[in-house]
């Protein structure tokens, strides 16, 4: 367990951070990040992403001025109910998850965690909120009606997928080449082999799973049904995935190599040269557009996805880990461990 939350804090290939930077916003050198750090609500129009260092969620609007939600303290990771307009935070300094209502930005609730708060995903339809929690083998459920709490001995997670539509639930451990399946109904797990896992490689589309192999070129697609595994070849250390849900088009950022495999049916990868050491991805569907982040650069890369070429480079940003898009106006911003907690790259129509 240490030496994996060494690597989520300092080291490749999850996310690579100068302690020099590190002490300039007055973060420790154990400071957690996560690959869901902004969620994008269709219902308000706004954006929501974490100011880790002022303890607080930014909300971004294309009609108003940024403003600020204050929240526990450290919030990593946010996740979105669209179905209840409830956004929950992952405050890891508070040992809590923050209820923020988006129909008024107001924290309506805190709910305690059993340890250290990291990774969360949500059921919509079940209304069920899950929350992994470092050093601890618990696994948080939120009842999103009540906000009551039940921690289950599900095992150490770093990462979590839920599958709605089958109420499932998948807790992937740093450390371990097998993931866990959970049944939230009978709280029964079930043990997937997946090979070595990157964290923050991991993308459902409907009934199958992707998820990265850092110690090989390839990521692995598990059917959720049967738990068959394909690999699937990419560039090295592939450690973030995106998925077009309507051609079906996989897209991988390969960190050693510093591209971007294109993987499409019946057809041969493409790859794509973008900056070095590229960790977090970001799909524009409609506009075609596939954002590419290196912190290591202080770039994103752009990708046309029809033509499979770079169209433009943002280059001296802030070291941003995370990019999310909003919506209708196709503007695209950036998540910073730096000294703007995020950055506007562009408006574009599609």
């Amino acid at each position: 367990m240490r030496q994996r939350l060494l690597g989520i804090f300092l080291g490749l290939p999850v996310l690579f951070v100068p302690v020099s930077v590190l002490r300039a916003q007055g973060l420790s050198q154990t400071t957690l990040i996560n690959r869901d750090a902004a969620v994008y609500s269709k219902d308000t129009g706004k954006i929501y992403l974490v100011d880790t260092v002022h303890n607080a969620v930014i909300v971004l609007s294309s009609s108003k001025p940024p403003s600020s939600i204050e929240v526990g303290a450290s919030p990593i990771a946010l996740a979105l109910n669209p179905r209840t307009g409830r956004i929950y935070v992952v405050d890891s300094g508070s040992r809590s998850v923050s209820v923020i209502d988006a129909s008024t930005d107001k924290v309506v609730a805190t709910v305690p965690t059993a340890a250290r708060p990291y990774a969360i995903a949500i059921d919509e339809a079940a209304n069920k909120v899950y929350v992994s929690n470092t050093f601890s083998n618990m696994l948080s459920v939120i009842d999103g009606a009540s906000n009551h709490v039940a921690n289950l001995p599900t095992g150490s997670a770093d990462a979590i997928v839920v599958d709605s539509d089958r109420h499932r639930v998948y807790l992937f451990g740093y450390e371990s080449d097998t993931l866990t399946e959970l049944d939230p109904a009978t709280e029964r797990t079930t043990k997937i082999p997946a090979g070595a896992m990157h964290l923050w490689g991991i993308a459902r589309a409907g009934k199958t799973l992707y998820v990265s192999h850092v110690q090989d070129a390839s990521i692995a697609a598990i059917d959720l049904e049967t738990h068959a595994l394909r690999n699937l070849p990419t560039g090295s250390m592939p450690c973030a995935i995106a998925i077009n849900k309507t051609t079906g088009q996989v897209y991988v950022a390969n960190y050693a190599d510093g591209t971007v495999t294109i993987l499409e049916k019946e057809e041969r990868p493409t790859t794509v040269a973008v900056s070095p050491h590229p960790q977090a991805v970001a799909l524009d569907e409609a506009a075609g557009l596939l954002y590419v982040a290196s912190p290591q650069q202080n770039t994103v890369t752009v990708v046309d996805t029809q033509t499979r070429n770079v169209r433009q480079t943002y280059r001296n940003l802030d070291h941003p880990y995370a990019v999310v898009l909003m919506g209708e106006t196709h503007a695209a911003y950036t998540v910073n461990l730096g000294n703007a907690p995020f950055t506007l790259l562009t408006t574009r129509d599609p």
